[in-house]
């Protein structure tokens, strides 16, 4: 089986990429090796829409971020998918972390977010009133969104085997190398061959990019975490997607509104072997004491679902 293009990966960057590339006169394939599009990252995760102040200066993530940030509005108005911008606060509960708050503005502000602001206790109170009283000052960025990341990947794949991308499910891709026309596959459906290959394979991207190229290998060190989604009779506790300051593994524990009116909480940042979605007591345990920190009258009891995803952390930021 010969194509011109090939992506590997079915979440919603491969499915981002099959869509921008059904415009063009191209035979284009999608290998995804589950039974569905976005059934791995992109179906469990916080559905937040960054608006790119914790990436630093310079780099392609931040620049990306600020981009990817401007084009959620109209790109999910374009497929249909849900978006909302609530925007963000990051909370800070010391002097110590205001520090880091302001390096969060200051890094906000040279990669280009707009609208960002140190607010004080009395004006985040007043925003945000079921937040813990003894908040010190906050970060506010008011271009923060949050999409259905699941109903957007599976918005993007309709746009996309809609325009001809053909999209072969069950597939999964064990190994990849230069060969005929440009690359050739192994999978489970037998041996392909494409001009290009694009390896938007989440946690296995790795394995992929690394037999290509051995001289600059990546590592992925997958990180799960945990979240409850909480009944619509707690979708209105906080109004903005609620941040503490972020340590070394990530944006922490968040407490936001979902674009269905729910509200999430979550995630912890566990590494773990392969992907391993099983929610634990200690995770969630972790979670809610977490989360409390921010919000303290979250009613855990409103519980509607327990799920956790798996991210592709990679070793180079």
């Amino acid at each position: 089986m010969k194509r011109d293009i090939i992506i590997i990966g079915g979440g919603v960057v491969g499915c981002a990429v099959a869509r921008l590339l059904s415009r063009y006169e191209a035979d284009v394939a999608l290998l995804e090796g589950a039974s569905d599009v976005s059934e791995g990252a992109s179906k469990a995760n916080s559905g937040i829409v960054h608006a790119g102040f914790d990436a630093k200066p310079g780099t392609l993530k931040a620049k990306l971020n600020v981009e990817g940030a401007r084009m959620y509005p109209a790109l999910c108005a374009e497929v249909d998918a849900p978006y909302g911008q609530p925007g963000a606060m990051v909370l800070a509960f010391t002097e110590e972390e205001r520090a880091n708050i302001q390096t969060l503005y200051e890094q906000g502000v040279a990669n280009g977010v707009e609208g960002l602001r140190v607010i004080e206790r009395e004006e985040i109170l007043s925003l945000e009133p079921n937040v813990n009283p003894g908040v010190v000052c906050a970060l506010l960025a008011p271009t923060s969104g949050i999409t259905s990341p699941y109903e957007l990947t599976c918005a993007l794949a309709d746009h996309a085997a809609v325009n001809g991308v053909d999209f072969l499910l069950d597939t999964f891709v064990e190994s990849v190398c230069p060969g005929g026309a440009g690359y050739l596959l192994e999978t489970t459906r037998g041996p392909m061959e494409a001009r290009i290959v694009i390896n938007c394979a989440g946690v296995d991207s790795a394995r992929l990019h690394n037999q290509l190229c051995p001289q600059k290998p990546l590592t992925i060190i997958p990180r799960k975490g945990e979240y409850y989604l909480l009944d619509k009779s707690e979708g209105s506790l906080v109004d903005h997607v609620i941040f503490q300051c972020p340590g070394p593994e990530g944006k922490g524990v968040l407490v936001a509104p979902t674009v269905h009116g729910n509200l999430i909480v979550g995630p912890n940042a566990d590494p773990v072997e392969g992907d391993d979605t099983a929610c634990t007591a200690a995770g969630l345990a972790f979670v809610s004491a977490a989360a409390r920190r921010s919000v303290p009258n979250i009613r855990f009891s409103e519980s509607i679902r327990n799920f956790a995803g798996v991210r592709a952390n990679v070793d180079t930021g």
